[in-house]
């Protein structure tokens, strides 16, 4: 019965009928459970149809963290309709873009984004149905009176829908990595795969840590749609905060969690006193991604928290690996062993198979059934593909027992005077030091090799910057790497722009300090 209703995108009436008290959604201010999660689905599938949406149309959401967001979702899982969540940060040119190329025929915003909403909808040629959340924006309907009037009884005709996600678009436009609705099956059948291996059970009391933006593929695939399939419910974060995510934990006793590395060295960096304040003990499972892990990292935080860290190497448009913490422990530093064998492969710039140990770009094999397309644009999909599959950009290496290790991402590669150099290695090296709250490692122009290594330090919290201390950590950098992959200069800066996922923005920095060398 469940997965016939899992089959249908109904999981959630099926909680609600049999575990219909549970909750489904923890906010600071209010706690929806399963009832109420479906019935608000089936008023916002009935408010969309009387605006004239039908199977395969396109919906737009632009919301942060809240219970609406997930209603969203859960509704357009049962309506046959295709999502697009936006991320909240783009300026209204790129809201607008993005509602535009998806195809768009719903718009629903949150009214905190009002300006950006108003601003795209202005450039959006479909988007006629518009829905406000949480106040008044200008030109659309308020979201709960148009949801609210229509009636909460399970759909008779439940059809799956579909999701469209964007790339993080830091290098030019945003792309929707487009999979035909038949994969939305399959799709759904992985995320169940995967809440199992979790350990997710329905009515337990587990409760699951919404750490990162839900419009993340990560967060919305790992902190959404997993544990909702599993009867489990979402304790939801609008911000991260290192001390909030502690306390969070022991309020709610949470049993699972998503995070990125920077959350694991945000938290190792907080008191000693503070960390030990705080009861962790209900942690069951954490998963995490979406950005390398230095060896260094992921141990201390495998020492304070236990074996309970499973990663993942993937992206909107796939999954490759994923590797325990006891199978970690024996390799540190994999991010898995693929299986099957064929799974991934690591080609040098011809296209050649490399051999063990040597590292390379790395591909991953393409399913059989829903292989991904970037929308409208067919040159970028021929160019991610190499035959039966597609790369990431990411650079990496098996060894010789077959286990995948991450050395960087192409586009981040350094060559100084015909070396490579990876920045990610000496990041890691730069994030043991207590003075370092966060870095980003990028190659700067130099005449005679090319490109020599800077660092861009965001230092930790009542840390000031010195002449003393950048002499410091250029010689912590010597005693732990080569010379030459050490940096050659030292910055220091109030905020790194790091993404909401996780990942460092460095085509940002990099082109901000090669305008710097050109203007000199």
């Amino acid at each position: 019965m469940l997965m016939q209703r899992i089959e249908q995108g109904m999981s959630t009436a099926y909680y609600a009928e049999h575990h219909g008290n549970q909750p489904a959604v923890i906010e600071t201010d209010r706690i929806t459970t399963f009832a109420q999660l479906n019935a608000h689905a089936n008023q916002l599938v009935r408010a969309l149809r009387q605006r004239g949406l039908k199977a395969g149309d396109a919906v737009a959401l632009l919301c942060s963290n809240r219970v609406e967001f997930v209603a969203v979702i859960v509704a357009l899982e049962r309506s046959g309709l295709r999502m697009t969540p936006i991320n909240t940060h783009l300026t209204g040119d790129e809201v607008g873009y993005i509602l535009d190329n998806c195809e768009a025929k719903a718009f629903i915003a949150e009214a905190r984004y009002a300006a950006q909403a108003q601003a795209a909808a202005a450039l959006a040629k479909r988007a006629d149905v518009k829905f406000a959340i949480g106040g008044e924006i200008s030109g659309f309907e308020a979201y709960d009176k148009a949801v609210m009037s229509c009636p909460d009884h399970d759909i008779d005709d439940p059809t799956l829908g579909s999701r469209m996600l964007y790339t993080s678009g830091t290098t030019g436009r945003p792309k929707g990595v487009y999979r035909d609705p038949a994969y939305a099956l399959p799709s759904v059948m992985t995320s169940v795969e995967l809440a199992n291996a979790a350990g997710y059970q329905v009515a337990t009391g587990q409760l699951h840590l919404c750490a990162g933006p839900l419009y993340h593929a990560a967060p919305l695939g790992y902190s959404l749609a997993q544990p909702l399939l599993a009867g489990v419910g979402l304790v939801l974060m609008n911000r991260w905060n290192s001390e909030e995510a502690l306390r969070l934990i022991q309020q709610h006793r949470i049993t699972h969690t998503h995070m990125v590395p920077t959350m694991f060295h945000r938290l190792l960096s907080l008191p000693q006193e503070m960390k030990d304040k705080y009861d962790l003990s209900s942690l069951q499972f954490v998963i995490h991604g979406a950005a390398p892990c230095s060896v260094q990292l992921k141990s201390a935080m495998i020492k304070w928290w236990g074996p309970i860290l499973s990663e993942y190497y993937a992206a909107t448009e796939g999954r490759a690996v994923s590797v325990t913490s006891p199978a970690w422990l024996k390799k540190p530093g994999t991010v898995g062993k693929p299986n099957p064998i064929d799974q991934v492969c690591i080609l040098d710039e011809h296209a050649q198979a490399l051999p063990p140990n040597t590292a390379g770009t790395i591909y991953i094999k393409a399913p059989a059934i829903g292989r991904f397309n970037y929308f409208k644009d067919d040159s970028k999909t021929a160019s991610s593909y190499r035959g039966d599959y597609f790369t990431l950009g990411d650079i990496g290496y098996l060894d010789e027992d077959g286990w995948l290790f991450l050395t960087d991402r192409n586009a981040n590669l350094i060559i100084s005077g015909g070396v490579n150099i990876y920045p990610t290695e000496v990041e890691a090296v730069l994030l043991t030091h207590p003075a370092v709250g966060d870095v980003g490692v990028i190659g700067v122009p130099n005449e005679e090799w090319g490109e020599e290594v800077k660092a861009v330090i965001e230092l930790q919290a009542g840390i000031s910057s010195s002449t003393e201390l950048v002499a410091e950590l250029l010689a912590f950098c010597k005693e732990h790497l080569a010379t030459f992959k050490c940096p050659r200069s030292i910055d220091f800066s109030e905020k790194l722009p790091r993404l909401d996922n996780g990942k460092l923005y460095k085509q940002g920095l990099r082109e901000q300090y090669r305008a710097a060398a050109a203007n000199k």
